[in-house]
């Protein structure tokens, strides 16, 4: 039998499935959650994140054969039109990603990653992290565009993970959202985790990690507001999720309950939200490097219709 099935003991009631199982098997913690990511893990029939909490008495399944070869598969060398080398030296590579582009492969995923296109071009990039996502420091969602940072050396890659996960990384983001934000300037601080019914997206719930977001309004329109957002911390979907929970989804985000009908009024197929700005310290001389993106141009040209009132939808 491919699948091997087991009660959670008693003494790992309460740990993480990735931590418990690692326990269990005798294998990584990362092994684990990679194959909890991949669908290869279920808790009484139904599929487990690595986060989520063992309970005692429950039934663990998993795929034993995805215990033996790699659950994700490693990026083939693909150019991507359109991705801008914005910065490389010797340690970093900072692109700018365009929509439609993963950051590196993952199950169900068969487009093209920024991690393939650094390699289609002959970008060497650190071989830490695991084989799919070598380099790879932070992510940002295939429908999101705008600047991404990738290590190329193993300084950087050691560096950069500790700067992102102290936050002393400065992640700015602009979005274009529904209405008008009110107060104009303030913090989402809300915990984030998977929806407890859709768990292929995320929602605020109680069980959730930590998340904040900071936010000011830069200029309204009469259906939408040009938003700057700063990320104090980064879970998946955050700002989307966050500006959601406020009842001011971003434009064109129907995942998240943004209007439809405004969406197809200004052409969008995708969520108004663009990484405008990343700045750190540079992990070979320690000085500041800030670099900036304007938004492409399906992004500006939604922008330039709900300004001059171009949208055909009611207000």
């Amino acid at each position: 039998m491919s699948t091997r099935s087991l009660p959670v003991p008693d003494g790992l009631a309460g740990e993480r499935v990735d931590a418990g199982l690692a326990r269990l098997l005798g294998v990584s913690r990362t092994r684990v959650a990679d194959l909890a990511e991949a669908g290869a893990v279920q808790i009484d029939g139904r599929p487990a994140g690595k986060s989520e909490r063992l309970v005692a008495g429950s039934w663990l399944e998993v795929d034993v054969e995805a215990l033996d070869g790699p659950t994700h598969p490693v990026a083939p060398p693909e150019p991507v039109p359109g991705m801008r080398i914005v910065h490389e030296d010797d340690d970093v590579v900072v692109v700018d990603k365009p929509v439609g582009v993963a950051a590196h492969p993952s199950p169900g995923w068969t487009g093209p990653t920024v991690v393939g296109a650094l390699a289609a071009t002959g970008h060497r990039v650190s071989t830490s992290g695991a084989a799919e996502r070598q380099g790879v420091v932070h992510r940002l969602d295939v429908g999101t565009s705008g600047l991404m940072v990738v290590a190329k050396s193993e300084r950087a890659y050691t560096l950069l993970k500790r700067a992102f996960k102290e936050r002393t990384v400065e992640k700015v983001y602009h979005a274009v959202v529904q209405g008008h934000p009110e107060p104009t300037t303030g913090t989402i601080d809300a915990p984030i985790g998977r929806h407890p019914r859709d768990d292929w997206k995320f929602a605020v719930v109680a069980s959730g990690k930590p998340s904040v977001t900071h936010y000011e309004v830069l200029e309204m329109v009469p259906k939408a507001s040009l938003v700057e957002v700063h990320l104090e911390t980064g879970r998946t979907h955050q700002i989307r999720v966050h500006m959601a929970a406020v009842h001011h989804p971003c434009v064109g985000d129907l995942t998240y309950g943004a209007d439809p009908a405004l969406a197809a009024s200004l052409g969008l197929t995708r969520q108004w939200l663009h990484a405008a700005r990343l700045g750190f310290d540079h992990p070979a001389t320690g000085e500041w490097l800030e670099l900036s993106s304007e938004p492409p141009q399906d992004l500006a040209r939604a922008w330039a219709m709900l300004r001059d009132g171009s949208s055909d939808t009611p207000e």
